[in-house]
């Protein structure tokens, strides 16, 4: 049978109103601009420690621990840096960079010479 008891109607009456004014909230909260701000920013931090993290690793290689004779464990010796990887990269960049310049000034001229 249905709810014939005004009062038990307005109790479910105000549960529902909460529920829905909790749920409005929420929503509100979630599209604001400044959540959505701040959600962009820790995303953006998060890939960025990522990044450096995966530099790091390229660079210095993966960092490795082992215990040591003695009390407690000691961080071993970081193993020696590839840096030829780091050259090459540099070397890459530094090609790219100039081969962008020099094709740009080409650009450039033949179409002041036109």
């Amino acid at each position: 049978m249905a709810d014939t008891d005004p009062d038990a109607l307005e109790r479910k009456i105000e549960r529902t109103r909460a529920e829905l004014a909790r749920t409005v909230d929420a929503i509100a909260d979630r599209v604001s601009p400044k959540r959505v701000a701040e959600r962009g920013v820790e995303k953006a931090k998060a890939n960025a420690r990522d990044f450096v993290t995966s530099v790091e690793d390229m660079v210095l290689g993966p960092r490795t621990y082992a215990p040591a004779d003695g009390e407690g464990e000691q961080p071993a010796e970081y193993p020696a840096p590839g840096i030829a990887p780091v050259l090459i990269g540099i070397g890459v960049v530094v090609v790219v960079g100039a081969a962008v310049v020099l094709l740009r000034r080409r650009s450039r001229r033949s179409r002041r010479s036109r």
